[in-house]
């Protein structure tokens, strides 16, 4: 199954930024265990079954939190090597990351970063490729420099990849 990414990029920022204050918190990606992602339910406002999605063959899921409060999930995406780059098949931000009472901003184009440094640490010059819902083609386009190579398929190509890893992920070494 195909899935249309539909996550919007609301600020393309260093790490994430706490929206009330203005202040940026580093944040740290892992593996998400599958006994972690037993704990994310639609019921508690998930768009995406994530259980399912592990199960998926060759699909690596990672979890972004915060660097100093690990406990507080800021969002998921579900990765896959492939040939020649990586694809992402699913991402979300939590439940809670949305509208107007939102915490934090960035988290999209974190996790977006997060997937061109995955691709790059795999030999893929940071080449990530994706399906889009039609109506947010142009926005990726232009918050994460996203080419469209077919009907609603996506890549961030190696240059602007660099810019994403660099943008998020600047402290990191090398």
């Amino acid at each position: 199954m195909i899935h249309l990414l539909e996550i919007e990029i609301d600020a393309l920022t260093e790490s994430v930024v706490e929206v009330s204050t203005g202040k940026i918190h580093k944040t740290h990606v892992s593996k998400a265990s599958l006994e972690f992602l037993n704990t994310i339910h639609k019921k508690n406002g998930w768009k995406f079954n994530w259980k399912k999605e592990e199960k998926e063959i060759n699909r690596l899921i990672y979890k972004l939190v915060l660097e100093s409060k690990r406990f507080i999930l800021l969002g998921l995406i579900s990765l896959e090597t492939r040939e020649d780059h990586v694809h992402i098949h699913l991402v979300e931000k939590a439940p809670i990351e949305f509208g107007i009472s939102k915490t934090y901003k960035g988290i999209g184009g974190n996790l977006f970063a997060f997937a061109c440094k995955y691709s790059q640490e795999n030999g893929f010059d940071g080449v990530v490729a994706f399906s889009a819902k039609t109506n947010l083609i142009h926005h990726y386009s232009v918050t994460l420099g996203a080419t469209l190579i077919k009907n609603q398929k996506m890549f961030i190509h190696s240059k602007q990849a660099k810019f994403l890893i660099n943008k998020y992920f600047k402290d990191e070494e090398k």
